[in-house]
């Protein structure tokens, strides 16, 4: 016989909050130690008047990993790759499947492109992708996105920046005439803008594609009617 699954702490909070659980509910929690298992989180919501179908639906959205943050990769403290995984523990017809990629058209404002290569299905559109992939239990969502010209802006404002100011001290040393020290001035400037603009824009891009992914992930898993 299998050994019922015990929620943890930060599990337990997140269940009663899509639960639309009640502060007695959360209070009740606190006090208890080592995790509980779903039987024992439908006695704490009936307690306090929760659906023991809503705790149900919380909980198995917590095992299938749908609540797990939005992951990103980083580069030199930049976020460069933003991927969301779904698994929806059952099988995905092709209606819900051309639901979900209307879906990922609207939210992404992209048109995109559809493939199939045995029982996956793709969509893509440039460096974002969505795919949907064969499970033991079903079918997987597998979202991903990258900055695929993050490291080269980067690369190329360090190098300006470094000219730039080597040019400067070149002629301060009299090395160079003052028309070097104006050209490296114009190239340190550069490489500036080039960095701060990366720098500024490339976590609001993250914060933009990780909400959009969050989104996807919460109406994606229910059957579409």
């Amino acid at each position: 016989m299998d050994t019922p699954r015990r929620f943890d702490d930060r599990e337990i909070a997140l269940i009663f909050e899509q639960a639309n659980g009640a502060q007695e509910a959360h209070t009740d929690v606190a006090s208890r130690s080592g995790g509980l298992t779903l039987e024992q989180l439908h006695e704490i919501g009936r307690d306090v008047g929760l659906s023991t179908d809503h705790i149900t639906r919380a909980a198995n959205a917590i095992a299938r990993g749908d609540m797990v943050p939005t992951q990103r990769r980083t580069w030199l403290g930049l976020p460069v790759a933003i991927s969301r995984t779904v698994d929806f523990g059952r099988p995905v017809s092709d209606d819900e499947w051309h639901g979900l990629v209307s879906t990922l058209r609207e939210t992404f404002e992209a048109r995109g492109k559809l493939s199939t290569e045995g029982a996956f299905r793709h969509w893509h559109n440039g460096n974002l992708s969505a795919m949907l992939e064969p499970t033991p239990t079903g079918h997987r969502l597998r979202l991903s996105t990258r900055k695929g010209d993050a490291r080269v802006r980067v690369t190329m404002g360090a190098l300006y920046l470094s000219l730039g100011v080597g040019f400067g001290a070149l002629a301060v040393l009299g090395v160079v005439s003052d028309k070097g020290f104006v050209g490296g001035g114009l190239m340190a400037v550069m490489g500036l803008v080039a960095l701060a603009s990366t720098y500024i824009g490339l976590p609001r891009w993250a914060r933009a594609r990780a909400e959009q992914m969050e989104f996807i992930a919460k109406h994606s898993v229910e059957p579409t009617s």
